[in-house]
């Protein structure tokens, strides 16, 4: 369902990796030859972060329980994150008509592109599962106050008014804060009991990786501007 993207595991608890059934790997292999019977299935449990994963053996493979299913916590954590991609185009938005840094302008087109596929990703998973779907601009009551890293007007209003060198040293340090605060919301995530579903724990950590990479250059790029 979701685009296979770069991965980065987040350290949750082992526990919960371990009851997360929905993480196996089930690898199958057949003969070379038609008319050799196809391999039995070969379930590899992933280990702790950092640490190998192991071959359940058909007795343990028996004692899996069912993939959990989506949680409360999926879907506040998507239509949150609606909203607050929502925003982090709203910022990309502003970039063509007032960037000075041609690298500002790529910059932003590469965050505007995947911010957009991943909305329409958590659209299509909350569709799936009967929840409400807000819209890309929608926003749910208390949700601005409670979302980390989400600008306040004025920051807008600041952002919107900038041009040039002003423009592009505000805009990678706001989204610097927008990033980090995606962070966060996939910290509460977990905090809350969620991501145990298969496709929400998955879609989770690529927004972690990606976030956390441009969140990289972003930084990167502040440093090379000039004063």
């Amino acid at each position: 369902m979701f685009s296979s993207r770069r991965r980065l595991l987040i350290a949750v608890p082992v526990a919960v990796i371990a009851l997360g059934a929905g993480l196996f790997a089930v690898l199958r292999s057949t003969g070379d030859r038609p008319d050799e019977p196809a391999a039995a299935a070969r379930v590899v449990q992933p280990g702790a972060p950092g640490q190998a994963g192991r071959t359940l053996s058909p007795a343990e493979q028996s004692q899996l329980p069912p993939p959990p299913s989506h949680t409360e916590a999926d879907v506040r954590f998507m239509q949150r994150m609606i909203a607050h991609h929502a925003q982090a185009l709203e910022m990309t938005a502003l970039v063509a008509d007032r960037a000075e840094s041609p690298e500002v302008l790529l910059l932003a087109g590469r965050i505007q592109t995947s911010q957009r596929d991943e909305t329409t990703q958590m659209q299509r998973w909350l569709a799936e599962r009967g929840a409400e779907v807000p819209g890309p601009h929608s926003r749910h009551a208390g949700h601005d106050a409670a979302m980390p890293g989400m600008l306040t007007p004025e920051q807008m209003g600041r952002l919107r008014q900038a041009r040039g060198r002003e423009f592009d040293r505000l805009f990678l340090d706001f989204m610097i804060r927008h990033h980090n605060g995606a962070l966060t919301m996939v910290q509460q995530l977990y905090a809350a009991g969620g991501g145990l579903e298969p496709a929400a724990d998955r879609f989770a950590r690529e927004v972690d990786a990606d976030q956390t990479i441009e969140i990289r250059s972003l930084r990167e790029l502040l440093t090379k501007l000039p004063d």
